[in-house]
């Protein structure tokens, strides 16, 4: 979650609007994600110049552990499509142009057509072999020299390959705290809505185009702890709403808490509560918030179909398949069939599949999934649900967004509040108050710090995770780097770093 190129997918979308190139960024309009390759590239050519010019190889970290592995530095050409602003299916064309597939005019507005230099040269297609792997690889691993490495790609593209969702018309929904909506596609049609199509991606001549919603499962989460129903399972919460009806007797909630990705990109929207009663209880808003995760991805699946991208069915893993009433609403309300796979682990299925390949087990990716991925189940939307849904979809949720957006976005201009001034300081000596950058605005760290100190405020509250897995769904991360980066904005500014690091030495 990195955010330091902020600034510079600004400077990209006004210095390079028409490129071709971006047009997989809701047909050109944005927004760029600063975790793409080339703002971030960008960024280190701005800011750590000396590095820039210095690295032979500027590379994802899955390229550089297949370089450890087998000695080959070479790019997949997923990622390159999704991320890099490649052509997926130009990139691994053998020619004699160097630069086959790369953005090269979008470089050239960037005054940095050597990144094309240092990008990997070779790219592979997901399920082609990187190579064997080095004599100091297999003796690490405890492995036979003779051992393919398959190329793979982003976790959630090798889950839509675990999850069979390789042909036109199939969307892929990956749950979690979030939303992701990928939907393999005939045409690499773009329009504003939805990111992509991209082209050769996730497969070799297949196509896919994405939607996302910011915050899905994560409202749940924080609802059962403002509930203080943290003794409670999800289950019991779940059976409350079931007695509930469709619309959840007129309480209508906006899931856009943490902003809105598509069809409409906004990264001040905020959630919303509508039509409460003091008849409403607990279960109505739980119900209410699990119907606004639904009315968002079917605007999301709405956006793509608009842009081209039709879907049949919607296949589905992450923590939603655990909700059987959830699951039912994902169906009634989108009026599509939703599939569960009986392997919940999709990645690392998909994962199992691309070595298949590799391996010789199976002759093509299409016939290990028909192989390796099996359907445990298939819900079909209930019709008389689907039409109260709809009406309301169609009468109140779609109209809703818009018409807070105003308030919403005046409210974050007076987020941090003005009453947090040198007056209030003086009143109360003893209180220190030390903001935490986990509630900033990510994309634009620089102007929440400023924000802070024009609000009279000297510190900020920082934590550190070393990278390593914790079971926590707080343990986001900020890095040493971050750290280095903020420091820039204020010399002045206490920063008050917490670590939760498995080697504090190294700090």
């Amino acid at each position: 979650m990195d955010q330091r190129s902020a600034p510079q997918t600004k400077e990209i979308m006004e210095k390079c609007k028409g490129d071709p190139a971006l047009k997989v960024n809701c047909d050109g309009e944005g927004p760029l994600s600063a975790e793409w390759m080339t703002p971030k590239a960008l960024w280190i050519k701005q800011n750590e110049p000396e590095i820039y010019n210095k690295a032979k190889t500027i590379c994802e970290y899955q390229d550089y552990i297949n370089y450890k592995l087998t000695g080959i530095m070479c790019a997949s050409s997923c990622n390159a499509a999704v991320r890099w602003h490649w052509d997926g299916e130009e990139c691994i064309k053998e020619s004699g142009d160097p630069y086959q597939g790369r953005p090269m005019s979008l470089y050239k507005t960037l005054g940095m057509t050597e990144l094309a230099d240092k990008l990997p040269r070779k790219c592979l297609g997901m399920g082609s072999p990187v190579g064997k792997l080095t004599k100091e690889a297999a003796d690490y691993l405890g492995l036979d020299e003779s051992t393919l490495v398959a190329q793979g790609g982003p976790d959630a593209f090798v889950g839509m390959v675990g999850l069979g969702c390789i042909h036109p018309q199939q969307l892929c929904l990956i749950t979690g705290s979030s939303h992701l909506h990928c939907v393999v596609t005939k045409n690499p049609t773009t329009a504003p809505g939805s990111w992509g199509a991209y082209h050769g991606a996730p497969l070799p001549g297949t196509n896919f185009a994405e939607g996302g919603q910011s915050s899905t499962g994560s409202i749940i989460r924080w609802a059962k702890k403002l509930f203080g129903a943290e003794q409670l399972d999800y289950k019991t919460l779940d059976d409350e709403a079931a007695a509930i009806p469709p619309g959840s007797d007129g309480l209508l909630a906006l899931e856009t808490f943490q902003g809105s990705r598509t069809p409409v990109t906004d990264p001040l929207a905020r959630g919303a509560l509508i039509g409460l009663t003091l008849s409403h209880n607990r279960a109505h808003i739980w119900r209410a918030l699990m119907e606004a995760v639904c009315f968002g991805t079917k605007a999301c699946v709405d956006g793509l179909e608009a842009a081209g991208h039709k879907c049949d069915e919607i296949i589905i893993a992450g923590g939603t398949t655990r909700s059987k009433l959830w699951l039912q609403m994902h169906a009634d309300v989108t009026g599509k069939p939703v599939v569960l796979c009986e392997n919940i682990d999709a990645p690392l299925l998909g994962c199992a599949i691309l070595g298949s390949v590799v391996s010789g087990i199976h002759n093509s990716v299409e016939d290990a999934v028909n192989a390796m991925v099996r359907v445990s189940r298939r819900v079909e939307p209930d019709e008389q649900r689907a039409v109260i849904y709809d009406k309301i979809y169609s009468e109140a949720y779609s109209k809703l967004s818009s018409t807070v957006r105003p308030i919403v976005h005046s409210l974050a201009t007076l987020r941090g509040g003005a009453s947090m001034n040198k007056n209030h300081e003086e009143k109360n000596e003893e209180v220190v108050v030390s903001p935490s950058v986990l509630a900033a605005d990510w994309s634009s760290m620089g102007s929440e710090i400023r924000r802070c100190l024009d609000a009279g405020l000297n510190r900020l509250h920082v934590d550190i995770f070393d990278g390593v897995y914790i079971d926590s769904p707080y343990a986001l991360t900020f890095g040493p780097q971050m750290v280095t980066a903020m420091r820039k904005v204020s010399n002045e500014t206490l920063l008050d770093i917490h670590l939760c690091v498995h080697h504090p030495q190294r700090y």
